[in-house]
């Protein structure tokens, strides 16, 4: 498979910004730079009238430079081992790849994580809020449900907080099989990934906490999904938008009962928790 390789130069600010604009054009593959990052596609995904709305929305604001070629092969985690480093969440959860030290000691958990792609490493503000709200969440025999689980980070940080089971699924064949790979590495053999999404999956009748780290244009498709797969006094956790859709996002979930119990920001980027009465 020959991936497109885009070598992007961008404002700072900008950064996250774009990686997730291109991440939802079909874009599954990153690596952040001094000036900006990489981008990877592979080149039957390439959609160029997709790529030039994105580009052309932030080239004058974000200050857009850009390098494009064509990659034959790439080894992801050389790749990552050259320009991945690990991280904290809050102090207590230590998120590192295999080729990384541990530092099982110093943190209540550690989760290794080999990425194919950025979204899942918890570098993204996404992904770190989640993780940083599952921390203050009580998991202990919870019934979890991690949808668009990428990586599956979100997933083994269930499992590693306590939750009896945890579904977690993603549409990406590669996520899948990155997620089961990573189930691997941090000793979870009988968690799976699906493929598919909330409506083709196997999924359990009720949840007492359904984590989604997506978009929001899919969470706000989902919310009526999401609010009948809770039991009552189940929580939602959700991220993948910026600050300024909060007011969509808690219209929609408020629509099917849910309550709103709180938020975290980072970089413009959400995470809101919710709570079905």
């Amino acid at each position: 498979m020959e991936y497109l390789e885009f070598k992007i130069s961008c404002r700072e600010a900008y950064r996250e910004i774009l990686m997730a604009e291109l991440a939802n054009i079909g874009f599954d593959s990153f690596l952040e730079t001094d000036t900006g990052f990489d981008a990877y596609i592979p080149q039957e995904d390439q959609d160029e009238k997709l790529w030039n709305e994105v580009i052309s929305r932030y080239q004058d604001e974000a200050a857009i430079k850009i390098d494009a070629g064509i990659l034959a092969k790439i080894n992801w985690n050389e790749a990552w081992e050259k320009n991945y480093d690990p991280i904290s969440v809050a102090d207590k959860v230590y998120v590192r790849a295999t080729f990384h030290p541990s530092q099982s000691k110093d943190y209540k958990n550690e989760i290794v994580i080999n990425p194919k792609m950025s979204f899942g490493t918890g570098h993204h503000s996404t992904t770190y809020l989640m993780l940083e709200w599952q921390n203050e969440i009580n998991h202990t025999g919870k019934v979890v449900m991690d949808a668009g689980s990428g990586t599956g980070i979100l997933a083994i940080m269930a499992m590693k907080l306590g939750a009896d089971r945890v579904t977690a699924f993603d549409i990406d064949e590669w996520s899948v099989e990155n997620g089961k790979e990573n189930f691997e590495i941090n000793g979870f053999h009988t968690l799976e990934m699906q493929t598919g999404n909330i409506s083709s999956v196997m999924t359990e009748e009720a949840y007492d906490l359904i984590l989604a780290n997506i978009n929001k244009n899919v969470l706000l498709d989902e919310m009526e999904t999401y609010a009948k797969k809770l039991l009552n006094g189940g929580q939602l956790l959700l991220s993948g938008f910026y600050e300024s859709d909060i007011a969509d996002i808690s219209k929609k979930a408020e629509k099917y009962g849910l309550t709103p119990q709180g938020k975290k920001v980072r970089n413009k980027w959400t995470s809101l928790l919710f709570r079905k009465e």
